[in-house]
Parts: structure tokens; C-alpha cells; sequence
């Protein structure tokens, strides 16, 4: 039975609040704080009420601060700093066959702590208001978490979510290191079923030698579609620290890594997890690698590639940008599905054009109905107010976005228009934490006409933005 009186909360959250405010931080559906150990039967109560949706204007939230970059639509607000929310990453929106739109994302009380947890919530008049987040999966034990989940709409009418499962070994602490388990639901998301199946990342040489010790890559974008209709998602692979050692130098962090992807090539069938069949590409690991550009690392082989944004080209290819630590995007070609690349080169806006600057930060691309590509970035190479490079974290604001173009007699297939600021935080930082970055571990819908960008304002506030077309009416690629 739930206890008749609520437990104690630290003093400073408490501090000027009326006493109805201190009782929704405890009884709040989240489990912030103490709240946390109340018996399973309070905590399931609380998981179904908080399925009604709220719009925008009654969410409530510690501060008004997440109205700074200017959003239109409100997934998810924290109530508190501090509490189990306090951070949220890769967020996957897209549209079930009844056509609810559903959110997945990562929670956690910090990036990569050790209570990180997966989350959905549910809206069913296209994103205008939402659900409070359901919890689909959680820790089996501290610091063995689950994470970083991507969705697989199958056009059977399952979904599968697909995640990140450490298990409590692994190097360098890594929480994301391990393999690939996943949920699945046959009724739009209203329900969901463990798979029942671990799900091994190709063991490369860029791998700890030992193939027990699991491979650390991330999945941080929805799956795409190939010309031949199969999905398939970007991956990056951090190598192990046997085969490449960690850089030591302050803020210039450029651990080795590269870019690959994963092809689902019978998920349309809606199998059982267990006979799901994966074809990882490239069919040569360690084709897709950029060099640091930092010594002594770029002459010991060192890459920083990392974070594919994949996108289809109308004549079949495969495009893919990704960041570096070079202080520019990177993007490289594939006329064969994936299967080979061409090597990476520098994106500029054009060819023989100005290069795209960017710092160590992710750099979304999106195809529209249209066959526009939205490229969302930075627009500097990590200099802007006091950052001290493009390896530096503090870099990752402000976002802009540029339009790119198919030019199919190209050498760089997609042409870029001027970029255009599209919202800063002001180094303005949120939460316990204090994040101001704006890394677009992020999303996009289009249906009827209207395109939303789904973003995550400082790793704290869950938002969506409408892309307009009087937006990107004056946002033109060079001929």
C-alpha cells in the first residue's frame, strides 16, 4: 500500500515553493528523488493516469526557459532540475499505422549515468499534445543499462525498438558498450514484448580482441530506406582502447572511430526477433574514416568519423555526411547500397564551393516529399565565443540549417544553399547539469503537407519545431 505520508526531499528544491508544488515533485510519475522506492502499485497507478495528454500551455515545468529557441510543439518538459529526467538524447518521432505519432527517447538523471532508462509517449493529433513518457525498459541493475534506442516501423504493422544493453563489463567505462536487444509491439505502440534475443554488432578488427567484451557502437538515427526498400540505419564504432589508445590532451578528445550502417533485409516480414536477418555494411570495415587531423594520433592511423546522417539520392545512392573533428562536415558516396564508398571528402556547399563548417557535433540530414535535404549544423569550426576548437563540447550551438539540392551530374551529388540561423540558447545552461548545447540528436516527420523538426533543447527539454515553406522559401541551392 502507498505510504500515508510523502518522503523527505532535499532542502534546496523545496526553498520558496507552496507546499502543492513540493507534493507533485514527490508524487510525480517520473519517481524523482525518494519518491522512487514507493511500492510497484503507487508507481503503475501513476504510469496510467499519466497517459493523458497535455498541450504545451499546461505542462509545468521549473522554468520558461525551454520557450528560448523558440519552439512549437512540447513533448516532454522536466518538472524539476534534478530529478530522473534531468537528461534526454536521441529522440526518434515517426508515425504508427493508425497514424499516432510516437516518441522514443533516452532518459536519465545525467548522460551516461547509471539509472538511464527508455521512454515512449504517444500523441494523436500530430504532435499539437502528448503523454506523459511511459518507461518501456529499464535498468536490471545499476549501471547495466538499456539506452540509446532506435524504432524499425515494419510495414507487417509491427514495430520493433531496437536499444543498447551494457552488461556490466566493457572498457573504459563505456555504458554503451555491449549488444543489441529489442522490444516489439503489434498493436501501434500501445503494448509492448520483450524479443528475447541478444543481437551481436559485427566484431571487427577495430574491436577488443576478446569477442566476449562487447562492441561499443551507437545507433542515433531513424532507419532510412534504400532504392530497394529495405532499411537500413547509419552506426558509428568506437574502437577498443587495445587496438587504439585513448589521446590524452585536455579538450582534444579524438578516441578512433568510423562510420557504418546496418541493413535490416527481412524486417517487412514482421519475424520473430530471433530470426531477424542483418547484413552490415560496409562488406569492408574501416572504409568509412577521417583522420583527426591532430598529431601525433593522424600519423598513427587515428580516425574521428563518427555519427552517419544517411540519406537516399533520387538516382538510387547513397548519401552520408558525418561529424569530424577537423572543424568541418565530412560526406562520402555509395553506388551500390551501402555495400562500398567512395573515400570521404570535405562537404562544401557546391563543388569546388566553400566548405561547410562544423564542429564535433551531430549533423542531422532529412529528405523531404520534395526531394529537398535539410542539414542541420553549426555554421563555424569551434572557435564561437570562447570555445577552443572543433573538438571542444562547448562548441555545439548555435543551430542553422541549409537546404541542399540533387545535382546529378556533380561530383558532390547535393549542393547547399546559405545557411540560416534557426535558434541559440546564448550559452544559457538548464537543469543540475547546466548543458547549453544544442546537439541535434534529433528527428523529423512530414505528413500533409507539414514538416517538423523534432530536436532535444540542452539534452533537457523534448520539443518539435515546424520547417515552413516560407521558411525555406528563400533557402536555394546554387545551380
Amino acid at each position: 500500500m502507498c505510504p500515508s505520508s510523502p518522503p523527505s526531499i532535499p532542502h534546496h528544491l523545496t526553498v520558496g515553493k507552496h507546499p502543492r508544488a513540493v507534493a507533485n515533485l514527490l508524487w510525480n510519475p517520473l519517481g524523482y528523488g525518494p519518491s522512487a522506492t514507493r511500492p510497484a502499485r503507487c508507481r503503475a497507478a501513476k504510469q496510467h493516469s499519466s497517459m493523458q495528454a497535455l498541450p504545451m500551455t499546461e505542462r509545468e515545468c521549473y522554468t520558461k526557459d525551454w520557450q528560448r529557441t523558440n519552439p512549437d510543439l512540447v513533448i516532454h518538459l522536466p518538472r524539476w532540475p534534478g530529478g530522473k529526467d534531468e537528461y534526454a538524447d536521441h529522440l526518434h518521432v515517426e508515425y504508427a499505422a493508425n497514424g499516432d505519432l510516437l516518441a522514443i527517447w533516452t532518459n536519465g538523471s545525467a548522460e551516461s549515468s547509471s539509472d538511464v532508462y527508455i521512454v515512449c509517449a504517444r500523441s494523436t493529433d500530430e504532435g499539437k499534445t502528448w503523454t506523459q513518457p511511459h518507461i518501456l525498459k529499464e535498468p536490471p541493475a545499476p549501471g547495466m543499462i538499456p539506452g540509446l534506442a532506435w524504432p524499425v516501423f515494419s510495414k507487417s504493422g509491427r514495430i520493433y525498438i531496437f536499444y543498447n544493453q551494457n552488461l556490466g563489463i566493457g572498457e573504459d567505462a563505456s555504458r554503451w558498450s555491449g549488444i543489441i536487444r529489442c522490444m516489439v509491439s503489434d498493436d501501434d505502440g500501445h503494448t509492448w514484448a520483450d524479443g528475447n534475443v541478444d543481437i551481436d554488432w559485427r566484431h571487427t578488427k577495430y574491436d577488443h580482441p576478446d569477442p566476449s567484451v562487447g562492441c561499443n557502437c551507437i545507433v542515433w538515427q531513424k532507419p532510412i530506406r534504400d532504392a530497394k526498400d529495405r532499411v537500413i540505419a547509419g552506426l558509428s564504432r568506437w574502437s577498443s582502447r587495445m587496438v587504439y589508445p585513448r589521446p590524452i590532451g585536455g579538450n582534444r578528445y579524438h578516441a578512433d572511430t568510423g562510420c557504418e550502417l546496418m541493413r535490416y533485409d527481412n524486417i517487412d516480414d514482421g519475424p520473430d526477433p530471433k530470426d531477424i536477418k542483418i547484413t552490415w555494411l560496409p562488406d569492408e570495415p574501416g572504409t568509412i574514416r577521417v583522420s583527426p587531423q591532430i598529431e601525433p594520433e593522424a600519423s598513427r592511423g587515428y580516425s574521428l568519423a563518427e555519427e552517419p546522417g544517411i540519406a537516399l539520392l533520387p538516382d538510387g545512392r547513397l548519401w552520408m555526411n558525418m561529424r569530424t573533428v577537423t572543424g568541418r562536415i565530412w560526406y562520402t558516396v555509395s553506388d551500390d547500397h551501402g555495400h562500398s564508398w567512395r573515400p570521404p571528402e570535405v562537404l562544401r556547399y557546391r563543388d569546388n564551393g566553400a566548405e561547410v563548417l562544423h564542429p564535433k557535433s551531430p549533423d542531422p540530414i532529412y529528405r523531404t516529399h520534395d526531394d529537398q535535404y535539410l542539414l542541420f549544423y553549426h555554421n563555424h569550426e569551434g572557435y564561437l565565443d570562447g570555445a577552443t576548437g572543433p573538438w571542444d563540447m562547448d562548441a555545439r550551438r548555435p543551430l542553422c540549417m541549409t537546404v541542399g539540392e540533387f545535382r546529378p551530374k556533380a561530383h558532390q551529388p547535393l549542393w547547399f544553399s546559405d545557411g540560416k540561423l534557426l535558434c541559440d540558447t546564448q550559452k544559457v545552461g538548464v537543469g543540475v547539469t547546466g548543458l547549453f548545447w544544442l546537439a541535434m540528436y534529433s528527428s523529423y516527420t512530414e505528413r500533409a503537407g507539414k514538416r517538423i523538426h523534432w530536436y532535444i533543447d540542452r539534452k533537457h527539454f523534448v520539443l518539435g519545431r515546424y520547417i515552413t515553406d516560407e521558411m525555406l522559401a528563400d533557402m536555394k541551392a546554387p545551380v
